[in-house]
């Protein structure tokens, strides 16, 4: 387990919001909360370690990204503010790409 743990943390990456859309099209994003480590839920998800997973997805700790968080990183017509330049931290945990949003102050 160990090497899969040291495997995933090599795997930890940044990708621009525009990267991912191709993914989010195939329903394949989950959206890890701050709270949670990335490589953490890695592990559980590569595992199959169902008991925390359904905690956390219980918990709303680890979602789908709803239609409107979607449209804020599309970018807001509206507010004339783009957000395709925001960023994630990812894991790609086949067939799962695992992202949580990088917050800039």
């Amino acid at each position: 387990m160990s090497d899969l743990r040291a495997e995933l943390t090599e795997s930890l990456d940044e990708a621009e919001w525009e990267w991912l859309i191709p993914h989010v099209q195939r329903d394949a994003v989950i959206l890890v909360a701050l709270e949670l480590n990335l490589v953490d839920v890695g592990v559980a998800i590569a595992n199959d370690n169902t008991a925390s997973v359904q905690q956390w997805i219980s918990e709303q700790l680890i979602t789908k990204p709803t239609t409107i968080q979607v449209g804020e990183w599309n970018g807001d017509p509206l507010s004339g503010l783009p957000q395709r330049n925001k960023r994630f931290n990812t894991l790609i945990v086949q067939p799962y790409v695992l992202v949580q949003e990088i917050i800039t102050a």
